[in-house]
This record gives C-alpha cells, sequence and structure tokens, in this order.
C-alpha cells in the first residue's frame, strides 16, 4: 500500500502543472475569441453577403481559431508539433477508412458550397419533401416543413437526387385546369377567366396570364388558365383564384360537369332502355301429404 501511494506521489510531483495550467487559459482564450470574431464576421458580411455565405464564413473562422489555439495549447502543455501532425494525419487517415459516409458527405457539402443551388431561406423539394432550408452543414441540410417538421437530407442525396427550388426566382407560373360543358361559349369562358385574373391583385400584369384549349375530354371540355404571382403568394393565390373561378361560372351559368357515361347503337338511334327487373317469388307448394289428408 505504501509502494502505491509513493508511486502516485511521484506521478503527480512529476506533472508540470504550470504547462497545463496555461494550456487551459489558452483553450479558454481561444474559445471566446472564437465566438466573438465568428459573431463578428457574421454580422460584417451579413449585409453584404447571402446568408448562406455569413452562416458558412462564421463557422470557418470559428474553427480556424479553435484549431489554432489547440495547437498552441498542446504545445504548450509539452507536446510535440511534429509528434502532433503525426497523430493527426494517423488520425485522419483512421477517420476516413471508418466514415466514408461521412467523407463523401463533406465533399458535397463543398460542391454545394460552390455551386449554390440553394441558399438558407430558399424552399426546395427532394424525393417528395418540401421545406424551408434552416440549416446548410457539411454534412447534411436541414429543412423545416410547412407542417413543422425538422427534416435532415445529407448532402450526398442533394448532389445525386433532383432539387427543386422553390423560390430562387421572385414569381412563379400557376397553371389550372378548368373543364365546362361541350355546349358552352369557349371565346366566352376565356375571356371572364383572363377578367378575373385582372381584377386579382395578387395576379400580376406581366408575364401576361393566358388560356388554352388543352382536352376534349369524356365529359368536358379541358382550358389551362395560367396567371403568374409571387413566389410568396403561391399558395394563397391558388386557393383565391379557384373560389373566384367557381363563383364566377355560377353566376354566368357555365356549367361543370362531372363525368357520366352514355349508351347509343349509332348516331340515329335511341339511347338503350336501361330497366331494373326484379325476380317474383312462387308460391311455395303444399305438401303432398297434407293434400291427401285433406
Amino acid at each position: 500500500m505504501g509502494d502505491m501511494e509513493s508511486a502516485l506521489l511521484q506521478v503527480i510531483s512529476g506533472v508540470q502543472w504550470g504547462s497545463w495550467f496555461r494550456a487551459a487559459i489558452l483553450l479558454a482564450m481561444g474559445v471566446g475569441l472564437a465566438m466573438l470574431s465568428s459573431r463578428g464576421i457574421f454580422s460584417l458580411t451579413q449585409r453584404r453577403a447571402s446568408r448562406h455565405h455569413s452562416v458558412m464564413l462564421r463557422r470557418l473562422v470559428f474553427y480556424v481559431i479553435i484549431a489554432v489555439f489547440v495547437v498552441a495549447a498542446m504545445r504548450e502543455a509539452g507536446f510535440a508539433p511534429d509528434v502532433l501532425l503525426g497523430a493527426a494525419g494517423i488520425l485522419t487517415v483512421a477517420i476516413g477508412f471508418a466514415s466514408q459516409t461521412s467523407a463523401s458527405n463533406m465533399i458535397s457539402g463543398l460542391f454545394l458550397l460552390v455551386e449554390r443551388p440553394f441558399e438558407i431561406g430558399n424552399v426546395i423539394e427532394v424525393e417528395g419533401t418540401t421545406g424551408e432550408v434552416i440549416g446548410i452543414d457539411m454534412l447534411s441540410v436541414k429543412l423545416k416543413t410547412a407542417d413543422n417538421l425538422y427534416v435532415r437530407i445529407p448532402n450526398e442525396t442533394l448532389i445525386k437526387t433532383r432539387v427543386v427550388n422553390r423560390s430562387r426566382f421572385p414569381i412563379r407560373r400557376l397553371d389550372l385546369t378548368v373543364g365546362v360543358a361541350y355546349r358552352e361559349d369557349i371565346k366566352a369562358v376565356e375571356h371572364l377567366l383572363l377578367q378575373l385574373a385582372e381584377d386579382n391583385p395578387v395576379c400580376l400584369e406581366e408575364p401576361k396570364p393566358f388560356v388554352l384549349l388543352t382536352d376534349f375530354g369524356p365529359s368536358s371540355v379541358d382550358l389551362q388558365f395560367s396567371f403568374w404571382v409571387p413566389s410568396d403568394q403561391v399558395l394563397v393565390g391558388r386557393s383565391n383564384m379557384m373560389t373566384r373561378i367557381k363563383n364566377a361560372l355560377d353566376v354566368h351559368g357555365i356549367e361543370i360537369p362531372f363525368p357520366h357515361t352514355s349508351l347509343y347503337a349509332g348516331s340515329a338511334s335511341e339511347p338503350f332502355r336501361v330497366e331494373l327487373l326484379r325476380a317474383h317469388r312462387q308460391p311455395q307448394k303444399e305438401p303432398a301429404d297434407a293434400n291427401k289428408s285433406a
């Protein structure tokens, strides 16, 4: 027991507590300086660059300062620089083999940073998921959906799949399909739809709205009604215009047909008469024995 205590005292007495204390002070100073510098860089570049670039630059400054102070603290604690570099190289190779997916996501994140297909605040669609970009990191992109869900998408997936940026441009075109009966005047319907677009404050005057006849459907003549709205008014503009179309068609007596099917033998013949026949129950026969007894 006495030998163990003496060995422990020798180890404790051999530790250079002054060097470790100075290393701890360097680490604390590094963290504080990194936080202040990153916030200052973010405030300075927020007005001159996009939010995406400001966030990436803030994180880059923070990690660079932390790395410099960590190396300085370890050197102050007595670790040789060449040993640190060798250990860092071996650790990097080991981590690279152990986490190939993470390395692929980091490389994909660099490509996204250079290409800039979207930025923080844009609304994108990836593999059927639509949401606002709230974070772009080296490994993944974070989305916030319309129903307030948090979705994390790896950067490698964004490089390999189709990405739709719904808010890249300031305006968007909405295409609505309007079906009217065959007996209606197409020109009158077209004029009515264009008048609705002109009276709607959400619709833009330029580019001009238009109406196209797209199909002769089974029960209706299908028209494509296209108009332009600001990107942040897509949902409101679509719902508002559909309500106005329904009300206007009802007021003007224009029929919106529903699918139905008629059977004909030919162009000059009458429609087939369809009649439902019900089977009549036959009266039950009395047993033969009962008749005989009667």
